[in-house]
């Protein structure tokens, strides 16, 4: 493989449709990964290959991957020696990290972990969930789950399952006792690739458009155009910490503003704007936003 190349891996599974839908909104054109492994990207420098979260972070330490995209609960289930180049707040469900909880049916008697002392535990994180006991100093049998855990909760005496919104676990009639693990989604780089002054380069560019994709789904863009002599009223409405761009217009009576907002305050901030003297006002969704 030239070193004009990278070798990025992108998780296949339940991480699949955010990742692309996220490399779309950061510029990048990607094709075929609904029926290849191997999917088709508009960047002739990048070979993307899908694999499981799960075993991300063992293939870019091994250098099999100079880079890839997976959950800091698999880096930490595999104990790998990776460079972390930065934390990506997006998962299936939306922007909050997700959990590793430990649950029970909610008949179980189970209040503490220390109730669970010398039973069974169910989970696909074996060894993380081994040390979490440890460090309780409770002794437990941690067994593998293939999947389908929550079935498992009522056959074993706990789960330690992945949770987003905790909707499934309830809909199993399932208890959360207390939280093991919370994990985020991570860029992960082998060591050596990120000697390497193309690699390197390259991973960067690409973070830096990710986390810009990442930043732009919580924005808007406004427009206005405001009075001169309305202008102090419309700028002590918008966010003391944005600093807005003022325009001159071909009407000298009036001036236009620009600033970029949280679309949370969007709805608030509109009727205020009117009634300060803003007229025109238009909002318009971003595709990136790089600080």
């Amino acid at each position: 493989m030239s070193e004009k190349v990278l070798k990025l891996g992108v998780p296949k599974g339940s991480l699949e449709g955010a990742t692309f839908d996220l490399f779309a909104k950061a510029g990048f054109k990607i094709s075929d990964y609904g029926r290849s492994y191997f999917p088709r990207i508009d960047d002739d420098a990048i070979r993307l290959i899908m694999l499981r979260a799960q075993e991300m972070s063992r293939y870019v330490e091994d250098g099999v991957l100079d880079a890839g995209i997976t959950g800091y609960d698999w880096i930490v289930e595999s104990s790998s020696d990776v460079k972390k180049v930065c934390e990506l707040f997006y998962s299936k469900a939306g922007p909050n990290p997700a959990r590793w909880v430990l649950a029970v049916p909610n008949e179980s008697k189970v209040r503490e972990p220390k109730d669970l002392q010398g039973g069974i535990i169910a989970t696909e994180l074996v060894n993380a969930t081994r040390r979490y006991f440890e460090a309780k100093k409770i002794n437990v049998k941690v067994e593998f789950s293939w999947g389908a855990t929550e079935v498992k909760a009522r056959l074993v005496d706990g789960i330690v399952e992945r949770t987003e919104t905790g909707s499934t676990l309830r809909a199993n009639d399932l208890r959360i006792v207390d939280t093991v693990m919370t994990s985020t989604t991570r860029f992960i780089a082998n060591r050596e690739a990120w000697k390497n002054k193309f690699k390197r380069q390259k991973i960067e560019n690409i973070a830096i458009l990710l986390n810009a994709a990442i930043d732009a789904r919580a924005r808007v863009g406004m427009k206005m155009n405001v009075k001169k002599a309305d202008i102090d009223k419309v700028l002590k409405i918008l966010p003391a910490e944005k600093s807005p761009t003022v325009s001159p217009l071909a009407d000298t009576s009036y001036v236009a503003v620009e600033i970029v907002i949280e679309d949370e305050i969007e709805r608030r901030l509109i009727p205020e704007l009117k009634r300060a003297g803003a007229s025109g006002i238009i909002t318009y969704p971003l595709n990136k936003v790089i600080h």
